[in-house]
């Protein structure tokens, strides 16, 4: 076919499309001298990061922590060694083991930044020694936020850490546990990025077969994932950001980002093979396929952005992370990859991998043979919407119930708090905690604080003690505890039947803090921080659905026009999770295969967890949805014909976007291979959600659904239609008379597995 010489009219091209070809060369300059200061800008990002975050900054068990910490250092030890007699000792009540341990306890009150220290030889509390009378623990706070905590303990730990004498010394304690996730996060990602990449770049030789166009979607994600890091690093200068953040960055990165450049890629292509010159198809793709990613990466941001309605920071950091990255592939997307395509022009099809395993076909046989794969391809896909169309009142239901019963365990899940059994069982601090879990009698840090706030003497906090006494689950309350003679602060440690976090210890906090004291209480410990999470998510999660689900609605009329299409769309999308939950309560709460996947369940799923799971999932669903129904809407506005309409555009981007699916899979599989369970359990899961929508979803479900409305799927009342004519988003512009997947030219290669 004779290429088209005349460049393409203002009209047809646009603005924005002079604007990204005019000076491709400048363009692809300035993108590298930006990538090279993000590189710059967002070193060391990894060490400003926390590992915290969970709890409300405004609750009361905050406020609580916050006062204790300040006027009892003690009160709240956050630093545990715990020393262990060594064989030829008689147990921790050795003198020479007392001798060792008093010079450790003596010693670690003596440095900087630390305060509170006690210690079982200094204190005989029950509670301090080991059942069998072999280990003992060194208690003490390490002051300061996360990282100056953190700090402390990098430069103190190898002091301790190890042989002393007759007994070895091991750390622990909440601050040992935060530094551990951290630098095994840190870790895990650098080792996911090594799996993810490469695979990923095998998938995309697949998809395309030319090694240079596989090549174009991994260097879009790669400056948005750098630029995400500088964003990142700059937003620690003004608020805490969550260490996970950098698994979102690395996911969304190279998963978006790819998705993007697939359908970019894919439009250019078919341009040029319709005869277009590179800027001309430029034009062409960027009207099309380009105004289609535009609209997802909005409908992404906005579904992340909702995290930002919660005071919790780490569900705030993943706002941070997935609104930049997503933003960022999207801009490299439209602007860098359109700059590229018009230097490479043809060259976007070079080193034909394909070749390598053709060279013995005859010439007609290797010129035959794509078009019958890609003719096989889309028309298999076409036969599918057929078969489910002609069939959609039984796979509608089919699938629906299926899901459904997928979803089932959800309805069982218990909520709880993050500790060490997040990470391996052979990480040192985790050791250490379980340690202690089985070991001693009652686990320090368990139970609640109560502070006691403008008392007006001790008659009166006695009361309240005894009143908290007689309170059903308490096994006994120990203080007042004063920090001077005089002082308006006291406090109360109330030791709690059960587990830490169970719905009993939880239920008694509320029981706590309805006790009638006559001064100012405030209670803490682990299970009134959940509760108070709990009661914040809650307080949020309304305004949060109502901007996901308000915004979902809005955006996917002005793709469509349509005012049902826009309900379908959060309707099968919120389905789609549902074999998500599902598992995370079946693998990870109630631990069916913990073995194979080598974590610790606790019993119970993180109480953020769920709320960032549903934020990404339903944005990702979103974007497939919207790249499948852009392209239903451009045949159906060609055509007119509703059912060939959904049988072409699945047809046509059934297999792209499995391609897609599956390669955001294997981005987060890759995630999943953490060993800390909350990262893994956001990698396999959002894995599992973007399978279950590219493979079900919208493969039997959209189809079944959309024949079952009919042409009705369409329609908007009058104002709405004039409005969606003025300024909706949908792609415009003729469709390409280049070959599509499933008609002769160049096919649509996706993974064998995929298809």
């Amino acid at each position: 076919m004779p290429k088209v010489k005349n460049p393409p009219s203002p009209g047809e091209s646009g603005r924005w499309t002079r604007f990204v070809t005019a000076r491709p060369r400048l363009s692809l300059l300035l993108a590298l001298v930006a990538t090279a200061l993000a590189v710059f800008a967002g070193g060391g990002v990894a060490d400003r990061l926390g590992s915290g975050g969970w709890e409300d900054p405004d609750a009361q068990s905050t406020y609580a922590a916050r006062a204790l910490e300040r006027e009892f250092p003690g009160s709240q030890p956050n630093l545990l060694l715990l020393v262990d007699a060594g064989e030829g000792a008689a147990g921790v009540d050795d003198p020479a083991v007392a001798a060792e341990a008093e010079r450790l306890t003596a010693q670690l009150a003596a440095e900087q930044g630390v305060a509170g220290v006690g210690s079982y030889w200094r204190t005989q509390l029950p509670s301090l020694r080991s059942e069998n009378g072999r280990q003992a623990l060194i208690a003490a706070r390490v002051l300061g936020d996360e990282k100056t905590a953190t700090a402390v303990l990098d430069r103190i730990a190898p002091r301790y850490r190890g042989d002393h004498g007759p007994v070895r010394v091991s750390l622990g304690g909440p601050v040992a546990v935060q530094r551990e996730v951290t630098s095994t996060i840190q870790e895990d990602l650098l080792r996911a990025e090594v799996i993810a990449l490469p695979v990923t770049l095998v998938l995309l030789i697949l998809v395309f077969g030319s090694a240079v166009a596989a090549l174009l979607p991994l260097g879009v994600g790669i400056v948005a994932i750098l630029g995400t890091n500088a964003v990142l690093r700059g937003l620690t200068e003004f608020t805490d950001v969550s260490v996970f953040a950098q698994n979102l960055t690395t996911a969304l990165g190279l998963g978006l980002a790819i998705d993007y450049a697939l359908f970019i890629v894919r439009r250019f292509r078919e341009e040029l093979a319709a005869g277009r010159d590179p800027v001309a198809a430029v034009g062409a793709t960027l009207r099309t396929a380009g105004r289609t990613v535009l609209f997802s990466a909005l409908t992404v941001a906005v579904a992340l952005s909702a995290m930002l309605f919660f005071p919790m920071y780490f569900l705030r950091s993943f706002a941070y992370a997935g609104v930049a990255v997503v933003l960022l592939a999207a801009a490299a997307a439209l602007i860098v990859l359109p700059a590229a395509l018009v230097l490479l022009g043809e060259r976007v099809n070079s080193l034909d991998l394909r070749r390598l395993w053709q060279r013995r076909r005859t010439a007609a046989g290797a010129a035959a043979a794509p078009a019958a794969s890609a003719e096989a391809s889309g028309q298999g896909w076409g036969r599918t919407a057929s078969l489910v169309m002609r069939r959609a009142p039984l796979f509608a239901v089919a699938t629906t119930a299926g899901l459904l019963l997928l979803g089932l365990p959800f309805l069982g899940v218990k909520f709880g708090t993050v500790d060490d059994r997040q990470l391996p069982r052979t990480a040192e601090s985790h050791v250490v905690q379980q340690q202690i879990r089985d070991g001693f009698p009652g686990a320090p840090g368990g139970g609640l604080t109560v502070l006691a706030e403008g008392a007006a003497g001790a008659g009166e906090l006695t009361a309240f003690r005894d009143r908290v006494d007689a309170l059903p689950g308490v096994v006994r309350v120990d203080g007042p505890v004063s920090s001077a003679p005089g002082s308006r602060y006291a406090y109360f440690e109330v030791v709690t039947e059960g587990e830490a976090v169970g719905e009993q210890a939880q239920d008694l906090v509320a029981e706590v803090r309805k006790v009638d004291a006559g001064f100012r209480t405030s209670v803490t410990g682990q299970a009134a921080v959940l509760v108070d999470a709990q009661k914040a998510i809650a307080a949020e999660l309304p305004a949060a659905g109502a901007l996901v689900v308000l915004a979902t609605l809005l955006l996917v009329f002005l793709l469509t026009g349509s005012l049902l299409i826009p309900l379908q769309a959060v309707l099968l999308n919120a389905l789609s999770l549902t074999a998500m939950f599902g598992a995370v309560v079946w693998v990870f709460q109630d631990g069916n295969l913990s073995g194979l996947l080598s974590f610790t369940s606790t019993g119970d799923i993180e109480t953020t967890l769920p709320v960032l799971m549903f934020c990404i999932a339903f944005g990702l669903s979103m974007d497939y949805g919207v790249f499948l129904i852009s392209r239903i809407k451009e045949e159906y506005d060609r055509t007119g014909d509703h059912e060939g309409a959904v049988r072409t555009g699945l047809a046509r981007t059934g297999g792209l976007i499995t391609a897609a699916a599956v390669i955001l899979a294997v981005v987060m599989v890759a995630i999943g291979t953490s060993r800390v369970t909350n990262t893994k359990m956001l990698g396999l899961g959002i894995a599992l959600a973007v399978l279950m929508d590219a493979m079900v979803v919208r493969s039997l479900l959209v189809p079944a659904v959309m024949k079952l409305t009919g042409k009705a799927t369409w329609w908007a009342p009058g104002p709405l239609r004039r409005l969606h004519e003025r300024i909706g988003l949908s792609e415009g512009g003729p469709a390409p008379q280049a070959p599509e997947p499933g008609e002769a030219g160049e096919p649509e290669r996706v993974p064998a597995g995929a298809r």
